[in-house]
């Protein structure tokens, strides 16, 4: 537990006197674990300069740089200036000591201000960790560049891959809870540099220990993976393309290794849907795209609660196939009429009385009559057959529905009749006389499901009692931490329902 515990604590000093910079504060030091730079964006006065300082403390022996750009910044007071001494050799070489070349960490405020000249030498440091110092390629010790500005590069300046390096981007807005805005009109300066003890400080040897072990030791989830790739078709789907939205091979790689990160400083050797929430931070490229990239994230993970060793999809489809085989055999699936056969065509057989008209006193009349199947449902008129197979004097018509109006021709004294033939067995009704075999191999094949089932919530019930142990992360905020939870949740009881619904096939075979 040595890695958690030092980063827990770590962070703890890192937020002391800062409020709703938390979220902040750790992502940007575990992307700066990683030889990871980060982007905060936001108004100025959020306390971002202050973060950039106090994450430099985390660092044993660090040197600090940090530079307000504006339109007119130079060169040479970003990478020192040139040395005269060197120049009056015909040397083109620059004065580096106390620049950004020689910083092991850096804060660019208001980034995208700056000249093109030194935008494009900070996008060979970050990207190869290289300054080009004159004819003299140096090595730079640079750990972490944060950079911040209240706005995200323009488009078409030719800074989008300058933009790319920067994994984790991260909105720090003003203070938004009363509470602790009211502590911060009460106290006084939060103090930039702080003194962190020197047993949580990080030393090189660490840094350059887990950034060999972190690739190699630590795995991507199932869950982790299936998030990604559901993540991936959302982007792709034609109603999402206004999000102007593109995530390189190269992001996704070095998103993978703050993912895999996150697991190893919590003591893992895997991946978890915790440690994926953290895509929410390194995926938009817009304020005004941010807040849907982060609702994708997020949705991503609510549907990949758990990545079951059975497949699920085929899981529903045998179910759905057993359900209609079970159907098709053990239940009618129309309604089931009384017919007759007279001279070798169907009937429905009715008998009805008609009744006299009101205001005629004539008796009632019962009358036994055939009606042709082939004339059901269907709009036309015909003549009922008696028992002898001749037409009767009944008209008929079933006006395309199920009933049919019958009425005695030229017998305008009594009332017409609209009645439905009778059925015998109703839509749904289970079916007499089926073959014991048959219904014993149907119920076998439902316990086979309800088998499987039990299986799958065993096996989902085991992964979310070690989860809710391993969920903890000082990387994630935990009310975004119940998003994985819910995850899991809703999967188990959605495999409930489907045990419940295998219940309900086996009743149907009894």
């Amino acid at each position: 537990m040595k890695n958690i515990n030092q980063i827990k604590d770590l962070i703890k000093v890192l937020k002391t006197d800062l409020h709703e910079r938390d979220e902040v504060i750790s992502v940007s030091l575990l992307s700066a674990l990683v030889d990871q730079s980060s982007f905060l964006l936001g108004p100025p006065g959020t306390a971002k300069s202050l973060i950039a300082r106090r994450l430099s403390c985390a660092f044993r022996d660090a040197k600090h740089f940090e530079y307000l750009m504006q339109r007119f910044s130079t060169p040479e007071e970003i990478f020192g200036p040139v040395s005269i001494a060197e120049l009056k050799k015909d040397n083109f070489e620059r004065k580096t000591e106390g620049y950004l070349p020689e910083a092991d960490f850096a804060f660019l405020d208001e980034i995208w201000k700056s000249s093109p000249a030194i935008l494009n030498t900070l996008l060979t440091i970050i990207n190869e960790k290289i300054f080009r110092n004159g004819i003299k390629e140096i090595k730079v010790p640079l750990k972490a560049l944060i950079a911040a500005s209240n706005e995200t590069p323009p488009h078409g300046q030719g800074l989008e891959a300058l933009y790319d390096r920067f994994i984790m981007r991260l909105f720090v807005p003003p203070m938004e809870e009363r509470a602790n805005f009211e502590i911060l009109m009460q106290g006084g300066a939060v103090d930039s540099f702080i003194t962190i003890p020197d047993e949580l400080k990080i030393t090189n040897k660490q840094l350059d220990q887990w950034k060999k072990e972190i690739p190699e030791s630590i795995k991507l989830s199932k869950e982790t993976l299936n998030v990604i790739h559901d993540i991936r078709l959302e982007l792709e789907k034609e109603e999402n393309e206004s999000l102007d939205v593109y995530i390189s091979d190269r992001r996704w790689q070095k998103l993978s290794i703050i993912l895999k990160a996150s697991a190893y400083f919590c003591d893992r050797k895997e991946t978890n849907l915790s440690d994926t929430l953290l895509l929410r931070h390194g995926l938009w490229t817009t304020r005004d795209n941010r807040e849907a990239i982060v609702k994708i994230v997020e949705d991503a993970v609510r549907r990949n609660g758990y990545a079951l060793n059975d497949s699920l999809a085929e899981f529903d489809r045998d179910k759905e196939s057993l359900e209609k085989e079970i159907q098709k055999e053990l239940y009618h699936s129309e309604d089931v009429y009384e017919k007759i056969i007279i001279k070798d065509k169907e009937y429905f057989r009715m008998t009805k009385t008609f009744e006299s008209q009101q205001g005629y006193s004539y008796s009632p009349i019962k009358k036994e009559f055939y009606l042709p199947i082939d004339k059901f449902k269907k709009d036309q008129q015909f003549y009922a057959l008696n028992i002898d197979g001749n037409n009767s004097e009944i008209v008929c018509n079933f006006k395309g529905t199920g009933t049919c109006e019958c009425r005695l021709n030229n017998h305008s004294y009594y009332q017409s009749i609209t009645s439905a033939p009778d059925i015998l067995f109703y839509k749904g009704d289970k079916k007499k006389d089926v073959n014991h075999r048959l219904i014993s191999q149907l119920q076998k094949a439902v316990e086979e499901l309800q088998l499987k089932s039990d299986s799958m919530i065993k096996e989902v019930t085991g992964h979310f009692e070690k989860f809710k142990v391993e969920l903890k992360t000082p990387f994630v905020p935990e009310h975004i931490q119940e998003i994985a939870i819910d995850a899991v949740k809703t999967m188990l009881d959605d495999l409930k329902l489907r045990r419940e619904d295998c219940n309900r096939l086996h009743k149907l075979t009894e």
